[in-house]
This record gives C-alpha cells, structure tokens and sequence, in this order.
C-alpha cells in the first residue's frame, strides 16, 4: 500500500484512475472523508468518476490507515492543522491543480485548506469544491457541553471485540442513515471507527464543534472564491441541511442542494442521485455505470 510522512505521520493515499491505480495526468478530484471515518467509503464515488478524473483518496492523519507515529503523540489534531497536511500532501504528490470533494467534518478541513492556500499563495489551484453534509453550527453552551461529555465516552469506550458483535454495524450507523446501505460498507466504517487513533479522534471532534469553529468557519465560507456545490441531505441528523443553507447563504458561489430520502452518507444511500449532482456540477456526462453499492441488508 502507497504511504507518503506529512507531519511525521505516514499517511496512506492511493489513486483511483481509468487506468487503475496509476495517475494519468487527467484533472484531478481529490477526496476527503470524515470523522471516524476512511477513504473507504469514498472508493465507489471515485470509480464512477475515474473515466473522468484522477482520484487521489486518502486517510486523514491518525484514522484508519494512516496511524501515529508515536514519537509524536502530541501534534495539532485541530481541522486547521488537517488543512494544512493537504496542503503538504498535495505539494508531495506534485499535484498543482484540483477540485475538492469533501463529507461531514472534511468539510471543514475543506474549507480551511481553501483559506490556507490563499493566504499562502501556494502553487496549489483548486478551481471548485464540492462540500457534503456539512454547514455552520451556532454556539450553543449547554449543548455543547453536552457534546463533549458524550463524544468523550464515544471515543474512550472502543474495544475491539465491538467489531465481533453481530448487528454492531447495523447499530453504528443507524444514526446516520436514513436508508439502508451495503453491509460491506457498515462494516468498514465499523473498523476505521474503532482503530482511530483516540488522539486524533478526540482532538478533531472538540476542535469540530468549538467556539473557534464558530468564530473562524463562518468567515471562511464567505471568502470562498470558486464555484462550490454544498450537498445536504434532507434526514440528516448529525448536519441537518439547515446548517448547510446558512452556510450557503453567506455567499453566491455556494450552490446549496439537498438530496430527497437520504440522511448523512448521500453517496452510499442514493449513490446514482449523488453522481447526477455531482456529474452536473463539473459539467461531465456519465460515461460508466456507478458501482453497485452490494447488499442492502
């Protein structure tokens, strides 16, 4: 498997291309999941799009694939700090130019790599960015406190014998979703769920939902300067569309769509309704049939 160190950790990323598993020199989609999450759950979106695109899927530092080193447990796992290891990646990986497809938290590590490489005037272009299921939440004290209570408790009881009990990943993810997907793909994300690192799982999750993600991500959507498309899920229950129509509304270059009858993984539920938005969106016809998503059992 292709790694690549960016902050002393290695991270694992891998091309999905018409050709396999070597670039081509077409443009390039680059992908970014979620908290607790993987590229995993992206690989049929980027198959269905790789007639079209080089597809660069990696896992963020310290979920999945790509673990800690422990000679630095103490790095940044702030979603700034995320924005800024793209950046690193893309500049390893000598890609110049990109859109960028994000889910959920990599939302916001999206958009802060957005703001970044402005700010820095990096050899990187990314000409628009397609954001789903995220949006701006408003500080709410108690709630919040709440939150962190839980996501706590979340994040410290993972044993991995879970992984061994039946149903387990029909339960992880019924908050998530509002209809059935493939078990292959409950199970993987049971996995990437219970080996990120607590580290990484626990830092992202309190910097995701922070007064400084208040104060910061509003301000960063409203400097957006390229086309984006913001995908909200109409049963959405961990990033109610309503956040993402707030976000949208800060500036004209934000297209808000929400998917009918889908809640928080719109690829995985409705996967030929995610394609058509986001064919659409970069102008491409579909050229291949999207890849079956398995079993809905």
């Amino acid at each position: 498997m292709p790694f690549i160190t960016i902050r002393h950790c290695p991270h694992y990323y891998e091309w999905i291309t018409a050709v396999g598993q070597q670039r081509t020199h077409r443009p390039v989609l680059v992908f970014i999941h979620g908290w607790g999450g993987s590229a995993r759950y992206w690989e049929s979106t980027a198959q269905a799009l790789a007639q079209n695109f080089d597809c660069l899927l990696y896992d963020l530092r310290g979920f999945a694939r790509s673990q800690l080193s422990p000679q630095n447990p103490h790095d940044r796992y702030t979603l700034d700090a995320y924005g800024e290891d793209l950046v690193q990646l893309l500049q390893a990986l000598q890609v110049d130019t990109a859109t960028v497809i994000a889910h959920s938290m990599g939302t916001s590590i999206a958009v802060y790599f957005l703001q970044q490489s402005a700010i820095q005037q990096s050899a990187i272009q990314v000409d628009r960015a397609i954001l789903t299921c995220g949006g701006i939440f408003e500080y709410d004290e108690r709630a919040f406190a709440a939150f962190y209570r839980f996501g706590q408790w979340v994040v410290k009881f993972r044993p991995r014998w879970l992984y061994q009990l039946p149903e387990m990943d029909r339960l992880l993810m019924q908050r998530f979703l509002h209809r059935p997907i493939g078990k292959r793909d409950r199970q993987a994300f049971l996995e990437d769920y219970l080996n990120a690192s607590e580290a990484a799982a626990m830092g992202t999750l309190l910097d995701a939902v922070s007064q400084h993600a208040i104060d910061t991500l509003p301000q960063h959507f409203t400097d957006l300067s390229i086309p984006t498309l913001l995908i909200s899920g109409q049963h959405d229950r961990i990033i109610p569309p309503t956040l993402g129509q707030k976000a949208a509304a800060l500036n004209p270059r934000i297209l808000h769509q929400m998917m009918p009858q889908v809640g928080h993984f719109p690829m995985l539920e409705d996967p030929e309704g995610y394609l058509a938005l986001v064919r659409s969106f970069l102008g491409v016809e579909s050229v291949i049939q999207p890849i079956p998503v398995g079993d809905r059992g």
